[in-house]
């Protein structure tokens, strides 16, 4: 089985109907990956999913917290402290933010190969994980 990451924006992608290409991608990414038992995201990707969707797309709380309910059916890695070190290690020998870090440390943690995200270079490999921008 070929682990893959979820970052935050892949997921809040699912429900932006402004981006109707962007949604049709993301949504058929997540449902292959869920299907497969492969999708993995984070305890931070459940809160920036959470916040993203009721402020920014305005989602019905409800809505958003029923999403949030089939969401963590896909693996979740727990951000503990060590992750965070290990994301801050990863922020500054690569140069990449701290919140991007911290998804890269997940995904190694969790053993994923690939990490979907729009906001790191795609092809790159962090860790071990390979970044893939599918937009």
């Amino acid at each position: 089985m070929s682990k893959v990451f979820f970052d935050t924006s892949i997921l809040v992608y699912q429900l932006d109907k402004r981006f109707p290409k962007k949604q049709v991608i993301c949504r058929s990414l997540a449902r292959e990956a869920a299907g497969k038992g492969e999708a993995v995201i984070s305890t931070q990707v459940l809160q920036e999913f959470s916040v993203a969707a009721t402020s920014k797309l305005k989602v019905d709380p409800v809505l958003a917290k029923g999403i949030l309910h089939r969401l963590v059916n896909m693996e979740v890695v727990t951000v503990s402290k060590d992750l965070i070190n290990e994301a801050i290690d990863i922020s500054m020998q690569n140069k990449v933010s701290f919140w991007d870090a911290l998804s890269v440390a997940a995904a190694e943690s969790a053993k994923c190969e690939v990490l979907f995200s729009e906001d790191l270079a795609d092809g790159e490999v962090l860790r071990g994980v390979k970044i893939r921008n599918p937009l």
